[in-house]
């Protein structure tokens, strides 16, 4: 039987505290958790959970064991807190089980993955399952997407509450500054050894059956070459615009679900900004390029395999707190008139601003639960929590703007 939960001894559990991510969260929560917060860590070794306790100031804190290959010990696990915290990757390997524990026994869950193909095959087999439980089931809450997600949520509600209409076109390009972890790594290499290239590459992938291929699908392709935006000025392709980009669309379905919708007819593009004009985006073109060649070889990846980081190993401390990202948006409303906006945030992406993002996210869950929308399912962080999450991240040094031209 499931234990209600308001009954349950736990508020948070930490999954993979001894990866690269998961020392993060643990760092994190230990200063920003709330007061009387009940959180506990898990993983594989009691050995290492006691070594991040230790290191961490934690001699009191529960270590839960648990293999996540462990049916029964993961079922026993999600139905111990009210929200699961997940860094365990690749999700393909790793993190379905843990997934669909959360999405039968009501628990809410947040992850950090950028496994599209994954996270479509667990909305089909898990979406249903967590509507009924009422849990909120939450990836791509990291990096990877919620600086997109949000951000577009910004720009379309402005739009609607300032000039009273909905929005036809977002598009937007990154910068941003920092390392890159072993697990991030492993996760592109398990998606390529999947064969997953073909599903990784559709623009709805995300999207719910009723709302696919959606508007315009043309305009919906990924950038493949440099060009000069009207409104950007030179960009490129960005490597995770693959990923953003569906989860922005299915929160466009799953809100105009609920009457919500960016517009009839909306489309969003993501790139990356090219210093150095054409010269530069035709670097960063051919770069992307090179290394998407060398994961689709087995030599290539066993070459990355082997001069990378491996997972748990990722940046310095100084890389990281020397990084940051900056994401210039411009939306067009159905009239024709443009808003800009920015979001923007210290500290390396992938590792800094994901721990960030991720806590924050979990958090959210737990304790603004009541003024999120009532939904439940495989959600995304715009379709359950945009503007909480977003004054949460606001308060921790995010900034969110919007500038009328």
């Amino acid at each position: 039987m499931t234990t209600p939960r308001e009954d349950r001894p736990l508020d948070i559990i930490v999954l993979g505290a001894t990866g690269f991510v998961g020392r993060q969260c643990v760092a994190y929560l230990k200063v920003h958790a709330p007061p009387g917060t009940r959180w506990a860590i898990a993983g594989r070794s009691r050995e290492r959970l006691d070594g991040i306790a230790v290191a961490e100031g934690l001699p009191d804190i529960e270590r839960i064991v648990v293999d996540t290959s462990d049916e029964p010990a993961v079922v026993a696990m999600a139905g111990r807190c009210r929200v699961l915290l997940t860094t365990v990757g690749p999700f393909a390997k790793y993190g379905s089980a843990v997934l669909a524990a959360c999405a039968a026994q009501g628990t809410d869950y947040v992850d950090i993955t950028g496994e599209t193909p994954w996270a479509r095959r667990m909305i089909e087999a898990h979406h249903e399952a967590a509507v009924a439980s009422g849990a909120r089931i939450v990836p791509f809450c990291g990096f990877d997407s919620v600086p997109s997600d949000l951000g577009v949520y910004m720009m379309v509600d402005w739009i609607r509450k300032n000039w009273s209409m909905s929005t036809r076109e977002v598009r937007s390009a990154f910068t941003a500054k920092g390392g890159f972890n072993g697990g991030t790594l492993d996760s592109a290499l398990t998606m390529m050894e999947r064969g997953e290239l073909r599903a990784l590459a559709n623009p709805f992938l995300l999207n719910p059956p009723d709302r696919r291929p959606g508007p315009a699908p043309d305009r919906s392709q990924d950038l493949r070459g440099p060009l000069t935006d009207p409104d950007l000025g030179p960009v490129a392709p960005f490597f995770m615009a693959a990923v953003n980009t569906r989860v922005v669309r299915r929160s466009h379905a799953q809100l105009a679900a609920r009457g919500a919708d960016y517009g009839p007819d909306f489309v969003y593009q993501e790139t990356m900004r090219a210093p150095g004009g054409a010269v530069g985006g035709w670097a960063i073109t051919l770069g992307m390029g090179a290394f998407q060649g060398l994961t689709k070889k087995p030599w290539g990846r066993s070459l990355l395999r082997r001069f990378a980081p491996k997972p748990g190993e990722g940046p310095t401390a100084a890389v990281m707190d020397a990084g940051f990202m900056s994401v210039k948006f411009v939306a067009e409303a159905q009239d024709g008139r443009k808003v800009f906006g920015t979001v923007s945030a210290k500290g390396d992406p992938g590792n800094r601003i994901t721990t960030l993002i991720l806590c924050e996210g979990a958090l959210c869950l737990l304790m603004d639960r009541a003024a999120l929308p009532e939904a439940a399912g495989l959600l995304t962080p715009a379709s359950c929590m945009a503007e909480a999450l977003t004054a949460r991240l606001r308060a921790r040094g995010v900034r969110f703007d919007v500038t009328v031209p």
